[in-house]
């Protein structure tokens, strides 16, 4: 008996240490993943706060004393304020992002829902064409896209960059598989149902905060997006007011013109286009360890 404990004891200390070097294997792989996806990001900031030409001529890790020359110059300067005035392109990339997250991921959320929840003849077909649609690039139908908004009058507007976010057969595709992975089980639905529950409150009430994780990861996904968009909005807003630019639009402006020579400006700017994402991010990836976590308590 004593013999069997011992063999026993050994495969579970042996059990133990692999599952420990398992961990520890995984832990130095997200380590170094994490280092090469935050590094370039690192540098990033740190060189909005050198000198331009320490920056041609040498790469640091080390915050420099140019941070308030390079403000100065990017918002004093004549020819960087003509092109990039970081309040306009916050105010509209953020007004043109947040409807667009909202719509995507509400609309797109209740589409999944109908196909998750309802029963009819052409739910397979129009699963089937809203994977077709996904395929289909902008760039193949942007000139007719162009075409029909000068037709009907709405280029120079936002219109055109916040409504087409309500069909967004991308995230449709994953909230239906989210959906489907038991993510909203039919059984609950039949008891709000039974409840006397309407059909859209049931949705509201029941089915949006039961899909909070997955919201929050197609939140993210879709501000990204938005946020980062300047091939739509370039075509759309075609007289380029400047009042109507996006901050993507501006740094776009810099970065083209051979007269934008201080890097550290320009760093600058890149680095404040970006602080609304890593916020967002922020945001929403607490809701996501949140919804998790409550996932994971069983009662």
């Amino acid at each position: 008996m004593s013999n069997m404990n011992k063999v026993y004891g050994k495969s579970k200390e042996n059990y133990t240490a692999k599952i420990k070097r398992k961990e520890w294997t995984v832990f130095i792989i997200c380590i170094i993943l994490s280092v090469i996806c935050l590094l370039p990001m690192y540098i990033l900031f740190i060189n909005a706060t050198r000198d331009s030409a320490k920056i041609a001529s040498s790469i640091s890790f080390i915050p420099g004393g140019s941070l308030v020359k390079n403000i100065k110059t990017l918002f004093k300067d004549v020819n960087y304020s003509t092109v990039y005035n970081v309040l306009i392109g916050y105010r509209n990339s953020l007004f043109i992002t947040a409807f667009c997250t909202v719509f995507t991921v509400f609309f797109s959320t209740m589409t999944a829902y109908g196909l998750h929840v309802y029963t009819f003849k052409l739910r397979n077909a129009a699963y089937t064409m809203i994977l077709a649609v996904m395929m289909v690039p902008m760039q193949v139908t942007s000139a007719g896209f162009v075409a029909f908004m000068l037709k009907i009058g709405l280029t120079d507007t936002y219109w055109p960059l916040i409504l087409p976010a309500i069909a967004a057969p991308t995230v449709v595709y994953f909230m239906t598989a989210a959906m489907k992975d038991n993510g909203i089980p039919l059984s609950i639905v039949e008891a709000a149902r039974i409840d006397g529950c309407g059909e859209f409150r049931t949705f509201i009430s029941i089915a949006l905060p039961m899909m909070r994780t997955s919201i929050a990861v197609q939140s993210i996904f879709a501000f990204i997006a938005s946020w980062n968009n300047f091939y739509t909005p370039n075509m759309i807003l075609i007289s380029s007011k400047f009042n109507q630019k996006t901050l993507p639009m501006m740094i776009s402006a810099i970065q083209a013109s051979d007269k934008f020579t201080d890097y550290g400006a320009i760093y600058l700017a890149l680095s404040l286009s970006i602080i609304p994402l890593i916020i967002v991010y922020a945001f929403f990836s607490r809701q996501i360890v949140g919804g998790l976590a409550e996932g994971g308590v069983k009662e």
